[in-house]
């Protein structure tokens, strides 16, 4: 595939402050002046109002969409008695702060904060970009996709904010390209706690060290997150007694990969807690998602085969197994901070689904807005007319579509196909070959199709694992065609601009022939009718300070409508 170079045509890599104010207005425009028709495309600029505020907002548009996510370019303004002023990114946050304020009736004291700290991080990765993570020669490319993502979610108001040691950050950003070595703790067997799925899951933790005394159990941690609980008194107190031991940093190199968390040796991956907000969430593995990975893929088991039978160019990553601390607390039970803090779960390795001769790619990467890897759609592509632009777009939703759709309809199962859990497998070409998916946290039961399954497991882990038909009907859509296709398209039509009506054409017609031949269930006809698409509002999520699984949603106007479509090639 050619370099990695900073252009995408003529669009230069925005700055942090252009990058962070853009988003916000992102936000903005899709979930709070875009429903309430405050909003207008005018002489090459967007124009939006602050309703409650009392603002009227401008930026020049690259291109505009038909989903309504217009490329932005330049600063933004804001008319006053002079003309039209620009508005920093501070002032653009403070009056997202006001106007949700005046909308809510609610103050939030973080926000600012949180985005402030998005940009911090942003300038940062901009600052110090790296080309890769060393000491790591398998699946190079794709490595370096995964640590490509400079500026995040496009459509979430603080993409990049973080907690935690900003030291610290550095040494285990995937943007700063970081490997490093796992620390290790020999644990007393009767205090490991673990799940499998499988025969062997285990032999990928179990292999690392071989200075393990008998009678214990070695487990990996995070170093960072050690560092953060290496003062928990029962800890302390397991590690005097000789419970546990500390056996230092080792065995082989480990790279961030884009969640963070999760980390990469090559083949094999391990989604790790750590004590650390990112975007929304405080990333630790809760307990019931220790569980709920293993039950997961042991109970899953039937339906994924099936899927792939009929499916053979798709897969999931399983997660068959998890290992964790449980030390005692003074109830007698596993003490909670210590379980979640130290719970890691195993991912599957690449090698176990990945196609022989396909290069795997981060699908967040492929459609990033900007070029920042060499797996960009513009690299793949490499120059290629708008012909063969959308022959790799058939290709591609061939392979994505159907077998999200088959999940839900015929197994009752809700993935969640978002830019960062897909992985693109291409052949030397540069064309689709596969799709892999990742991820089983997102992943949810329908209850209509798994009563039985659902009522056999704990509630606490149960509970999480479920959506009802019309809430995993809302997901699916979302993360499949808003998060997933309509951004992938947009860089397409960023490539070639008189094509974006024909590619929205190309997703109506692979959800047709899937529907035509599964009977056109209602869901399925009301999409193809052009009814609103859910667009996930994480904008007022975040205002809220809800958890991911209470987000609401937004209705977008369909592009997928036949008139719709013959408009847009006018």
């Amino acid at each position: 595939m050619p370099p990695l170079t900073d252009t995408l045509g003529t669009t230069q890599l925005p700055t942090a402050d252009d990058a962070v104010a853009h988003t916000l207005l992102n936000c903005l425009l899709r979930e709070v002046s875009g429903p309430e028709r405050q909003t207008a495309v005018i002489d090459g600029h967007l124009l939006l109002r602050l309703p409650r505020r009392g603002l009227l907002l401008r930026v020049a548009l690259r291109r505009t969409s038909l989903l309504g996510a217009h490329r932005f370019t330049g600063p933004v303004r804001e008319q006053s008695d002079t003309g039209w002023t620009e508005v920093d990114w501070r002032r653009l946050a403070e009056y997202t702060r006001d106007e949700l304020s005046l909308r809510t009736g609610v103050s939030n004291d973080e926000f600012l904060d949180q985005i402030d700290s998005s940009h911090r991080t942003l300038a940062t990765a901009l600052a110090t970009r790296e080309s890769g993570a060393e000491g790591l020669p398998d699946h190079p490319d794709y490595l370096a996709s995964e640590q490509s993502l400079l500026f995040g979610h496009r459509f979430h108001p603080t993409p990049k904010a973080r907690t935690g040691d900003a030291a610290a950050w550095q040494s285990y950003a995937p943007e700063a390209a970081a490997s490093f070595a796992l620390r290790y703790l020999a644990v007393r067997e009767h205090l490991i706690a673990e799940e499998s799925a499988e025969p062997g899951a285990t032999a990928v933790l179990d292999g690392e060290r071989g200075d393990v005394p008998e009678g214990y159990r070695l487990l990996p941690a995070h170093p960072w997150q050690y560092e953060m609980l290496r003062e928990h008194r029962l800890l302390r107190e397991a590690l005097g007694r000789g419970d546990i031991l500390d056996l230092g940093p080792g065995g082989r190199e480990y790279a961030a990969t884009a969640s963070v968390r999760t980390l990469f040796d090559g083949d094999a991956f391990l989604k790790f807690s750590l004590n650390v907000r990112i975007t929304n969430c405080l990333r630790k593995n809760a307990s019931y998602e220790l569980s709920g990975a293993v039950a997961l893929t042991r109970v899953l088991a039937p339906a994924l085969a099936d899927l792939e039978t009929r499916f053979p160019c798709s897969a999931m990553l399983r997660e068959p197994a998890y290992r964790s601390l449980a030390v005692p607390g003074p109830d007698g039970t596993p003490d909670r901070s210590l379980f979640e803090g130290f719970g890691v779960i195993l991912r599957e390795g690449l090698s176990r689904r990945l196609l022989p001769g396909t290069t795997p790619l981060l699908a967040a990467a492929v459609a990033d807005e900007y070029p920042t890897s060499a797996a960009h759609i513009s690299r793949l592509l490499d120059g290629a007319g708008p012909e063969a632009a959308l022959a790799w777009w058939k290709a591609y939703l061939r392979l994505l579509v159907p077998p999200v759709l088959s999940a839900y309809f015929d197994h009752g199962l809700v993935l969640e196909p978002h830019l960062q859990n897909v992985l693109i497998c291409v052949d030397s070409d540069g064309m689709p070959a596969q799709v892999l998916f990742r991820d089983l946290e997102g992943t949810k039961l329908v209850p209509d199709h798994h009563g039985d399954t659902l009522a056999a497991l704990p509630p606490e882990v149960a509970g999480p694992m479920s959506y009802d038909a019309r809430r995993g009907w809302d997901r699916v859509v979302y993360c499949l065609l808003v998060n997933h296709v309509a951004e992938l398209l947009a860089a397409l039509a960023d490539l070639h601009p008189e094509t974006e009506a024909d590619l929205w054409a190309e997703v109506r017609a692979v959800i047709r022939t899937y529907a035509d031949e599964e009977g056109c269930p209602p869901r399925l006809a009301a999409l193809l009718a052009g009814v609103p698409l859910p667009a996930k509002a994480n904008l007022l999520t975040r205002w809220d300070r809800k958890a991911d699984r209470e987000a609401g949603y937004v209705r977008l106007p369909s592009p997928l409508a036949e008139d719709i479509l013959r408009w847009g090639t006018r």
